[in-house]
């Protein structure tokens, strides 16, 4: 009997249907698992550089030299390195062209940080929804798979004279197994989707302000530049 209930057995024993069910599960759960590890390892060197971009930024280098520094060695994990060079680039162009008024060369550096800002967002955001639609799919498909195996049990038992709990109860183990590997996949999906979705909120909102304080700096120099003139 033992052997009978065994997992493998009733995974063995199961309608094509059932095992089909299964194995998209399986698949959903080993692609979740590798989504999992690889944002965690994307969001914990996103903090990483930010926290040294960061205390490089507001040591008092001289931001042609700190732009020129990270044009030299770029850190693509680092998004408010990519915001910066965006902006400071996006300043010095429209300085260069001479009749830019401060304004005009304040509001096109605010818009290009606010595309990288757009981007980093995007980038920090890639594979959740794969992880939200597991999380939210995954128990309705294991539960097909379920009412789909008592389905065929119920069927296997209206041919037989006499029902026993040792003829049902392999046909409802097999169905419930599909139940138990949709709950498997959808739980660590839901857990790490909104774990990550703060994290994406959290990073976001410190590239948010990053940008402001930076257009801010911007903002000062500029206008000091022209009162001088």
């Amino acid at each position: 009997m033992d052997n009978q209930l065994s997992l493998w057995q009733l995974v063995a024993n199961a309608s094509f249907i059932v095992q089909l069910v299964m194995l998209l599960l399986l698949s959903a759960s080993v692609i979740s698992w590798m989504i999992i590890f690889q944002r965690g390892s994307v969001f914990s060197a996103a903090k990483k550089a930010r926290l040294a971009f960061e205390e490089r930024f507001w040591s008092g280098m001289d931001l042609g030299q700190l732009y020129r520094d990270v044009n030299a060695a770029p850190d693509t994990n680092s998004g408010l390195e990519t915001i910066f060079r965006a902006g400071f680039k996006e300043f010095g162009r429209l300085r260069q062209q001479g009749n830019a008024e401060a304004d005009a060369v304040m509001e096109g550096t605010q818009r290009a940080m606010r595309v990288a800002v757009a981007r980093e967002t995007e980038r920090l955001e890639a594979h959740l929804p794969f992880l939200a639609t597991v999380g939210s799919t995954s128990p309705y498909v294991g539960l097909f798979g379920t009412v789909w195996g008592i389905m065929n049990s119920f069927r296997g038992l209206a041919q037989m004279h006499q029902a026993t709990i040792a003829t049902v109860a392999p046909g409802i183990s097999e169905a419930l197994v599909a139940t138990a590997m949709g709950l498997f996949a959808a739980i660590p999906a839901v857990i790490a989707y909104n774990r990550y979705s703060a994290r994406v909120d959290a990073l976001a909102n410190a590239y948010e302000t990053f940008a402001d304080e930076f257009s801010s700096i911007l903002h000062r120099n500029v206008h000091s530049e022209e009162k001088r003139k």
